[in-house]
């Protein structure tokens, strides 16, 4: 059978079949037309080991002589004794080419009674999409423990970049040196996670922003899952991931089928930004991509400038500050304000009311109507909160359906059953349960149906801890539950969108983002937090699809006050809004906020649909980072001190991403001279460009660069780059 060959924009996928089973021979850089006879790339054989070359297949396998993590783990009953079927033999049946993008792998064991279909797909923008589906050709119930999706990296990645985080600090780099051995970072919250690494690098030594070969991953999962990079004593690694599966959870009936989540991975030869422009090509060719069009041009809705009530309000529902918080916001031209948690039925505090998701006559006794209409009349959309897949027990369907509550018992907790520990005083709703499941929709639907909503901040604020369906784990029918839940009503209503909050940034993945239109990154709005949640969660996520706010001038979450100009200047590289009560800001933070949306409404062409960059400095806590148009025609950067500097000045810093052949002005544009009282600045004297700006070729501004004024800890400048 002759190799499969898959390229795309600097990116080659080469899979081999000369042993019997599909192996990926190379996934990295383009391998041109020319390729030799792969057989002759066998490995030798060394002293003390099996006697011929261990092959590293598709799916990695004992009867194969991998040592390593296997592929595929699972197990067949007979006469009621488990374990048999257990070391699969998986050869290739098939392997088809549609003369595009995408190759189609068949491996069957009849033995074993276990077929694997491999569906992989190398998309135009390089970004490589991974995934199995396994199907039980055998007479007997198979019970699945694992499988894995998993790409070979080589021997000059021998560093580990990967994220972690907590609940208001999400996505935070931690770097490793690749030793022998098997790292695997577990999720086990029963959806993504604050903790979950949004992508698992591996690269070369030192590898950084713009420089270095770089293998990434991420798995669009929104369950519990698992992340690992193999490197077994013959030096071979595999970088994978799989869904983590409970015991028992998946039992597949003869002829049924179980398909994995998908892996996505980018490779690059210019370090972590590379990695980033994978992404992003791939998400903004999607065809129900929101956010690219602007003055420059793009398809979709441009994201509107956003006020969210929540920091402003909390559960104070009176329509009267409502509507003057609409007036507030209206008139520094906002463009969509969102209702968040309270407006349903019983909910004063968040002790109750989750799940009776009715409008709450006592409070709102003409129904929403009167705000909507307060709202769009100033020529505004109006977006609702709402957690559907969570209940209270102080609640009217938890009273009348306890048995619609997760619990790990097939009883009830009502009739005995133990429910899990409750968080934020909720549980959970069984969504694999059709009544339940069906209630939901049918509320949300009624809500979507009798009022003018053209967005929904969807929530969901605990982890799955104990999480069954009549006393079996059930992370993944839920989780597939939900999904068709999004799906669902989004087909109904497909003028609706829909963000992903997950208690902040506990739900931020691939798999929800392919039926949601933004996510909420964190529930920190504290600016310096933000700069690095949202620079590494747009390593993956263009900044379109990423929530970015200007919260109150004392941050709630962590209690550090930062200049209006700071936080300003932060939420301008993503999906630009606000959550404060704007009706309390000076005359000084409102003249600021409107002229940082206006600039938000000049630019958002270009930062929702330009290429992200990010520069390398020497100095850690200094920071430049921007989005140049995809044609060099304009771009915007920030220079962000996040703590005192150990050099007196900070130096030159080059802008990188630049047309080296055309020449550029370069402007400071926020904070102004007008801002009295809110100077980022610690000098005397100012660099000299720095009044009036400076005209430099894109090849001086990114190997020469300019002297930077010495920036207060936790403050920044915004320069705007236009073509001479």
């Amino acid at each position: 059978m002759d190799p499969l060959h898959l390229r795309s924009s600097g990116t080659s996928l080469l899979l081999a079949f000369h042993t019997g089973e599909a192996q990926i021979v190379h996934w990295g850089a383009d391998l041109g037309e020319a390729l030799p006879d792969l057989a002759l790339l066998a490995a030798p054989v060394p002293h003390s080991a099996l006697d011929t070359p261990v092959v590293g297949g598709l799916l990695p396998q004992a009867s194969s002589g991998w040592l390593g993590r296997p592929g595929l783990r699972g197990q067949r009953s007979e006469s009621g004794v488990p374990g048999f079927a257990f070391s699969p033999a998986l050869r290739v049946v098939s392997a088809e080419h549609d003369g595009g993008d995408t190759a189609v792998v068949l491996q069957a064991d009849p033995e074993a009674g276990i077929e694997v279909r491999t569906t992989i797909t190398l998309n135009p923008g390089g970004l490589l999409e991974l995934s199995h589906t396994l199907t039980n050709t055998g007479g007997t119930p198979y019970q699945l423990d694992e499988l894995g999706l998993v790409l070979p990296v080589p021997g000059d990645a021998v560093e580990l970049l990967d994220l972690t985080g907590r609940w208001c600090r999400e996505n935070h780099p931690q770097r490793h040196t690749i030793a022998q051995g098997t790292w695997v970072r577990s999720g086990r919250h029963g959806r993504t996670g604050h903790d979950s690494s949004l992508l698992v690098a591996a690269g070369t030594e030192g590898f950084a922003n713009r420089s270095g070969r770089v293998w990434a991953v991420h798995f669009g999962w929104s369950g519990n899952h698992e992340q690992y990079l193999d490197t077994l004593a013959d030096g071979r690694r595999m970088l994978g991931a799989s869904e983590l599966l409970g015991s028992g959870e998946i039992v597949l009936a003869p002829g049924a089928e179980y398909t994995t989540p998908v892996l996505y991975a980018a490779y690059s030869d210019h370090g972590l930004d590379g990695v980033t422009e994978r992404f992003y090509d791939w998400f903004r060719a999607r065809p129900q991509h929101v956010g690219t069009q602007g003055e420059s041009g793009g398809s979709g809705k441009a994201r509107p400038v956003v006020l969210n009530t929540w920091e402003a309000v909390y559960f104070d529902h009176r329509i009267e500050p409502l509507i003057e918080l609409a007036e507030s916001a209206a008139e520094l031209g906002v463009e969509r304000f969102v209702l968040d948690d309270g407006w349903f039925r019983g909910r004063r505090d968040d002790h109750a009311g989750l799940g009776d998701w009715y409008v709450d006559e006592a409070i709102w006794p003409e129904g929403l109507t009167p705000l909507i209409d307060a709202v769009t009349s100033r020529g505004m959309e109006f977006g609702l909160w709402v957690e559907p897949e969570m209940v209270n027990l102080d609640s009217d369907v938890a009273r009348a359906h306890p048995d619609w509550i997760v619990g790990p018992a097939t009883a009830s907790h009502k009739d005995g059953g133990r429910l899990p520990l409750e968080w934020r005083n909720q549980h959970i709703v069984d969504l694999a349960n059709p009544q339940a499941w069906q209630y939901i929709y049918d509320r949300i639907d009624a809500l979507l149906r009798e009022n003018n909503i053209a967005y929904l901040k969807w929530d969901q604020n605990r982890d799955l801890t104990e999480h069954g369906h009549h006393g079996r784990p059930s992370v993944h029918e839920q989780t597939l539950a939900a999904y068709r839940l999004f799906d669902a009503l989004k087909a109904a209503h497909p003028h609706v969108e829909i963000e992903s909050c997950s208690s902040g940034g506990a739900r931020v993945d691939l798999g929800i983002l392919q039926r949601t239109d933004r996510v909420w990154a964190s529930d920190c709005n504290d600016a310096l937090e933000r700069q690095t949640i949202q620079r590494w969660t747009q390593a993956v996520l263009p900044p379109e699809l990423v929530g970015a706010h200007v919260g109150p001038t004392h941050a709630h979450t962590t209690g550090r006050t930062h200049s209006i100009s700071f936080r300003a200047i932060t939420a301008l590289f993503g999906h630009f809004g606000m959550e404060w009560d704007i009706r309390q800001a000076t005359g000084h933070e409102r003249a600021v906020l409107r002229r940082a949306i206006g600039i938000y409404k000049q630019h958002r062409g270009l930062l929702h649909s330009g290429v992200r960059v990010n520069a390398d400095l020497g100095e850690p806590k200094l920071r430049l980072h921007g989005v140049v148009a995809q044609d060099g025609s304009e771009a915007l950067f920030a220079a962000v001190v996040l703590a005192s500097l150990a050099a007196e000045v900070p130096g030159r810093a080059g802008l990188p991403g630049l047309d080296p052949e055309r020449t550029y002005r370069v402007e400071a544009i926020m904070p102004t001279a007008e801002d009295t009282g809110d100077s980022p600045y610690s000098q005397i004297t100012p660099p000299a460009w720095l009044d009036g700006g400076l005209t430099a070729s894109g090849r001086f501004l990114a190997e020469v660069g300019l002297p930077l004024p010495v920036l207060r800890p936790e403050h920044a400048l915004l320069l705007k780059v236009t073509p001479v």
